[in-house]
């Protein structure tokens, strides 16, 4: 007899990081260091940025948002694995499910926005540098960052109200460390998945069009200098945030084609951790070691810190 349907559910079980249970404790460890690593760079970042005069600019007022994303994308999923290593319970609420879904929705999406914008930034104070400060202003700024997050927020909902109307069956074993809960409906997902391309297209191809599109207009403004030094000024800018971009969208790529190459889910799952975890905890070392007023305002930062305890 297959698996009825089952209306009332009340929770799922996620994957199993792993069944050998000489390795729990060495994983637990590992996922508690990417966080705590993750959220103290992240956090050095905006007290950084935020104590530091000459870092008040459009970029690195981007680059403040991109840490609290990054920030608050590896809170969703990391200390929810953390507890279920520990307390070897791999179950999660209905709600806190599609509480996880949503804020995953909301700050992965948001996170690519705003690689957009700042490129956007770039394109702006390379080859239009003349006029920087007018087109970047600070209400343009903050109208950017609050129209990336309302964006990702109704699509999010939107995605989160299309899962409430689905029915589950009894086999509720998710095969992901997160939530991903509409390949186990019993109901017909035919509108949900839609909507997760169509979502997935607008959501992600726009960002990556425009950072494509920011860029090649840099390089070509940026090849038609005459002096070297003018060259290399120019694209030593762009260095940290290109790695950032890369690193992002290169996970991305790597979840993706695991998904289609292997029919093993726990790839795909151990590749999903990768884009949840390691773009986000390499994002402050990035930008502290290839930016040079960022190096500068850590120095600094750390140093008035003992003279303030």
């Amino acid at each position: 007899m297959g698996p009825r349907n089952k209306t009332g559910v009340s929770e799922f079980l996620l994957m199993e990081v792993t069944e050998d249970p000489e390795l729990k404790p060495l994983l637990f460890i590992l996922f508690l260091c990417v966080y705590l690593v993750t959220i103290l760079g992240n956090l050095l970042i905006i007290l950084a940025v935020s104590s530091d005069s000459h870092l008040h600019t459009p970029m690195y007022f981007f680059l403040s948002n991109l840490s609290f994303t990054d920030i608050c994308l590896s809170t969703t999923t990391i200390p929810k694995m953390l507890v279920n290593i520990q307390t070897q319970n791999q179950s999660i609420s209905y709600t806190g499910c599609l509480t996880q879904v949503c804020f995953v929705l909301v700050f992965g999406g948001l996170e690519g926005f705003l690689l957009a914008v700042m490129a956007y930034d770039r394109y702006v104070a390379i080859c239009r540098p003349l006029r920087y400060t007018v087109i970047m202003n600070p209400h343009l700024c903050g109208l950017l960052v609050l129209l990336s997050l309302c964006i990702n927020i109704v699509d999010a909902l939107m995605h989160s109200l299309m899962v409430l109307q689905l029915t589950f069956c009894t086999d509720l074993d998710i095969p992901l460390f997160f939530c991903e809960v509409v390949q186990l409906a019993c109901s017909d997902t035919l509108i949900n998945n839609i909507l997760i391309y169509f979502a997935t297209s607008i959501f992600g191809g726009i960002p990556l069009c425009g950072i494509i599109l920011s860029y090649t207009q840099i390089v070509s403004s940026v090849l038609r200098m005459p002096s070297v030094g003018s060259k290399y000024k120019a694209f030593s800018t762009c260095g940290s945030h290109l790695s950032v971009v890369s690193l992002f969208y290169g996970t991305g790529l790597g979840v993706y084609i695991s998904s289609a190459l292997t029919d093993s889910s726990r790839s795909t799952a151990v590749a999903s951790v990768m884009y949840t975890a390691v773009p986000q905890m390499m994002n402050p070392f990035i930008y502290s070691l290839r930016n040079r007023d960022m190096k500068g305002a850590l120095k600094k930062l750390i140093c008035r810190t003992p003279s303030l305890l």
